[in-house]
């Protein structure tokens, strides 16, 4: 059964940074789009970033922008999200996902696998 397994959450104060790391548990990863959601109580899970296969095939969120950075490794199996210049509204769970496109992903399309969620608290 393919797993996805999220760490490196916790607690900062506004300005600080955080690494988030999910590793899949089978090789066949290498052949998706990973990336990240977050969710907050009461609202929908907002996509916040996602990386293919290239260092150029990556996307954001409008509001992560220039502070937050994702990447895999060259396996293909584990994603990371470097967030710096973290701020309150950045609290939430934050999970990984995997589906066949990057476009797919910032869209919400075919989005099978989820991690258990890793929660980011950031305060003021």
């Amino acid at each position: 059964q393919v797993q996805l397994a999220e760490s490196g959450g916790g607690s900062v104060q506004a300005g600080g940074a955080l690494n988030l790391s999910c590793s899949a548990s089978a090789v066949t990863f290498n052949t998706y789009v990973m990336g990240w959601y977050r969710q907050v109580p009461g609202k929908d899970r907002e996509f916040v970033a996602g990386a293919g296969w290239s260092e150029l095939s990556v996307a954001y969120a409008d509001s992560v922008k220039g502070r937050f950075t994702v990447s895999r490794d060259s396996a293909g199996n584990t994603v990371h999200l470097q967030m710096n210049s973290l701020k309150p509204e950045d609290t939430a769970v934050y999970y990984c996902t995997a589906t066949s496109t990057l476009s797919d992903l910032v869209k919400g399309i075919d989005l099978q696998y989820w991690g258990q969620g890793t929660q980011v608290t950031v305060s003021s």
